[in-house]
């Protein structure tokens, strides 16, 4: 009996996941033939991976998805095309020549040209689109490092700006606590006098 997990799903798993269920992709099967072989590999239920595949690991893959359709629609074609020589090869062996005009052997081999030409432009497509993606990723990781970049800088001038100010405060402190000693000091230096009986000046020693 197989031990159904309940933790949380790692990298490998993933992994895993996505190499299976794009295999059976590729080969015409099911998904949910490739979920019930995950789940037997990594001890979950089907499920589990048809939820993590849909909710999750799918987004990561979608260009390989659409190049394991693109290899199942080649491999189809493969499949009919030799078919049609079985039948052809079958034919000849019984002897029905009158089957085999050279007019239907034309029309065959333009068929399959035509499909190996447009199985090439697919190809083509998806590997721009693989291309153009790649460098989508690396446009986005340069601006993502561009503004770490510019978001440790503003945090360095931020802190350089709030130090100059707390030092500013503390000189501002400092002037103005001089400044009230230095008046209470003038306040005790200045001289007082009164004028006497005769009219005279007289200083006032306090």
């Amino acid at each position: 009996m197989v031990v159904k997990r309940q933790d949380a799903w790692t990298p490998d798993d993933d992994l895993v996941l996505a190499e299976v269920t794009l295999r059976h992709i590729r080969e015409g099967s099911t998904q949910l033939a490739a979920f019930e072989e995950v789940a037997e590999k990594l001890g979950r239920t089907p499920a589990a991976c048809g939820f993590r595949w849909n909710s999750f690991v799918r987004k990561k893959y979608e260009a390989a998805i659409q190049i394991a359709k693109s290899q199942r629609q080649k491999r189809n074609k493969e499949k009919g095309r030799i078919s049609r020589v079985r039948v052809l090869s079958e034919q000849l062996d019984h002897g029905e020549d009158h089957l085999l005009s050279l007019d239907s052997i034309i029309r065959f081999l333009r068929t399959h040209k035509n499909e190996v030409a447009e199985l090439k432009r697919q190809h083509k497509l998806l590997e721009q689109e693989i291309k153009e993606r790649e460098e989508q990723i690396r446009q986005l990781s340069k601006e993502n490092e561009e503004m770490k970049s510019q978001l440790n800088n503003v945090q360095t001038d931020y802190q350089v700006v709030n130090d100059d100010y707390k030092a500013l405060i503390q000189i501002m402190d400092r002037a103005r606590k001089l400044a009230l000693l230095e008046e209470e000091d003038d306040e005790k230096l200045k001289t007082k006098f009164k004028m006497d009986e005769n009219g005279n000046l007289e200083r006032i020693d306090k």
